[in-house]
């Protein structure tokens, strides 16, 4: 196949047509890699939880960080005081139209 001489379309639905596959196979590759370990423990009588184990555990926090702990907020609205913001994640509304208004993020501070 002369990948030269396909148009843009033709070779975008080449793209997903790919990635559709490789997906595909990986899931199927997947699943037959399971059935060959759940039957190896079977044969050797360890049920396959004790080979696994306890789960990683892995969450994105700090070592020795809370769980579930709320952060106080960090920002005001100063046009409705109920509106807050820790600082993480997305932006809400009224914090991006006040940056741009021109004016800065430390005037929202909570003191």
């Amino acid at each position: 196949m002369d990948l030269g001489k396909l148009s843009l379309t033709e070779l975008k639905r080449l793209q997903a047509r790919i990635e559709t596959e490789i997906a595909r196979r990986a899931d199927s590759a997947k699943k037959d890699l399971l059935k060959k370990v759940q039957k190896l423990a079977s044969d050797a009588g360890v049920p396959l939880s004790d080979l696994l184990g306890k789960k990683s555990g892995r969450t994105g926090r700090k070592p020795g960080a809370p769980k579930g702990r709320k952060v106080p907020p960090k920002y005001r609205n100063p046009a409705d005081t109920s509106q807050t913001w820790t600082g993480r994640g997305r932006q809400p509304a009224w914090v991006a139209a006040y940056l741009k208004s021109g004016k800065k993020i430390d005037n929202l501070l909570i003191k």
